[in-house]
């Protein structure tokens, strides 16, 4: 099996010749070029900088020297298990209360025939979130996944299940009764929180649990944080749940939501400890790096994760990796390649994507806010693909971003839509025509596009559809069978 490898395209990079191009991004433009780390003052001035047109035109270079013209997409469905919550983040209009009207909780019964909808479908991957229940035992998360995957083999398919954000996991914790010392000071507290996170993972892996999505990461800042979400879990223990999901061989996401009470600036230190987490989980894969530096504008002390709130167990130096120098090879391509000496389950996983989320003030406690224009939502996504250049993937997240703006996004830095959805309870997007199936200007959890659509809008963007797995490996269907699948 091997994983998505479009074919080699010469990418010339090309410089702006607009009347208005800002000539203090020609340095940016050099570093690039060379497939190095930008700086958080790289990143400040491409926040602030008039000439959003060669910021984008930056991420477009990156983005076709990973994938030349591949754009991807999958046949997914969405399966929220419950909204019932502990929590009560003020940018969230998808909880409910323990007895609320509104509230539910999805039976065994109604999962294994949402699983068998999906095989039916030709899904590749179920994709489930859901609020932090108070009072659902461990077993019903483990049953939910095995329910899932003996549903899908009973079918003839090897349905691939993402579940559960670092938010969740962190909660099953506690459910599971393996939270013991957790809220210990210090490095007895933070040891107690490893083992019982590794804990929960091994058993959800061990019933089916095929990697995390990204959800629940929001902007690692703690004057955002307790304002917006008090009570969810900081930057450090969401880096913790994923790096250990990493050491035992589960990939996962990571999201970014922007567009309330952050700063800029709030969203590029995000970027940061995410893609120094992910010179850490290349590592571990072999990739060799260059010497970490402080960056520009920090002190001497701040170039390791300890003012970020996070410390990896194997150190603050990890060496500084990047996937952007011309021919370096892409995770997926070591895990999944003909070379690769176990091609079906690798021993060291790592992030696929980084999906940035707009957020919508939709009848949450900040819907006072206007939410991101559409020019900002451009820019945000750009710098993402430009400031993680260690991450194969960048999403526009065509369910929060619509479609139409993730076809331009696509020649933004963006390599990849996400799926067909078909249920998307967590944010209640107005759609318009051709969108969805809830008409001109409506708002639903029924938020579906066929194949047909998706092929058709990234071509209509200017790329080649290629549908991949969750792992993005090439997906194969059978000409007298669309149902049926494999990778290749």
């Amino acid at each position: 099996m091997t994983a998505l490898a479009p074919a080699p395209v010469q990418v010339l990079a090309r410089r702006s010749s607009l009347p208005q191009r800002d000539p203090r991004l020609d340095a940016i433009w050099t570093k690039v070029e060379a497939g190095e780390r930008l700086s958080l003052a790289d990143g400040d001035m491409l926040f602030t900088t008039r000439d959003i047109w060669t910021v984008i035109e930056m991420a477009d270079f990156v983005r076709r020297r990973l994938h030349g013209s591949a754009a991807y997409f999958n046949i997914n469905r969405h399966l929220n298990y419950s909204n019932v919550c502990a929590l009560s983040c003020k940018f969230c209009d998808f909880y409910a209360k323990l007895g609320d009207d509104k509230g539910y909780t999805r039976d065994m019964a109604y999962i294994r025939a949402e699983a068998r909808k999906a095989v039916e479908a030709g899904a590749t991957e179920i994709h489930s979130v859901g609020g932090l229940h108070p009072t659902l035992p461990f077993s019903y998360y483990t049953d939910m996944i095995a329910t899932i995957r003996d549903e899908a083999r009973t079918l003839g398919s090897d349905l691939h299940v993402k579940a559960f954000t670092a938010v969740e996991i962190v909660h099953l914790c506690k459910i599971a009764k393996v939270a013991k010392g957790m809220s210990l000071p210090g490095e007895e507290g933070i040891s107690a929180r490893r083992a019982a996170i590794r804990h929960v993972l091994s058993a959800l892996k061990d019933a089916g649990l095929g990697s995390l999505p990204g959800g629940g990461a929001e902007v690692f800042d703690d004057r955002v944080h307790d304002e917006a979400y008090k009570g969810k879990i900081r930057s450090d223990v969401w880096l913790d749940v994923h790096r250990i999901a990493h050491e035992l061989g589960l990939n996962t996401n990571a999201t970014l939501l922007y567009g309330h009470i952050e700063q800029r600036h709030d969203r590029l230190v995000h970027m940061d400890m995410l893609r120094r987490a992910q010179d850490e989980a290349l590592a571990r894969m072999g990739y060799a790096g260059t010497k970490a530096e402080p960056h520009e504008g920090m002190k001497q002390s701040d170039a390791d994760f300890g003012h970020l709130g996070y410390t990896g167990t194997e150190g603050n130096n990890a060496p500084v990796i990047t996937l952007t120098r011309q021919g370096t090879p892409l995770p997926e391509h070591i895990a999944f390649g003909s070379n690769a000496q176990t091609p079906s389950a690798p021993t060291s996983g790592y992030y696929q994507t980084i999906i940035p989320l707009p957020f919508f003030p939709d009848g949450c406690e900040l819907e006072h806010l206007p939410g991101p224009s559409g020019l900002e939502n451009y820019r945000t996504l750009a710098i993402a693909r430009l400031m993680l250049d260690n991450f194969s993937h960048v999403k526009a997240f065509w369910i929060m971003q619509t479609l139409p703006m993730a076809q331009i996004m696509l020649q933004s830095g963006a390599d990849d839509i996400d799926g067909t959805v078909v249920w998307y309870d967590i944010t209640k997007l107005a759609h318009g025509a051709g969108q969805g199936s809830t008409g001109q200007g409506s708002a639903s959890t029924h938020q579906e596009v066929n194949v047909w659509t998706l092929q058709r809008a990234i071509r209509e963007a200017g790329f080649v559809p290629i549908e991949r797995d969750t792992l993005y490996r090439k997906v194969i269907r059978d000409a007298a069978n669309d149902r049926a699948w494999r990778v290749q």
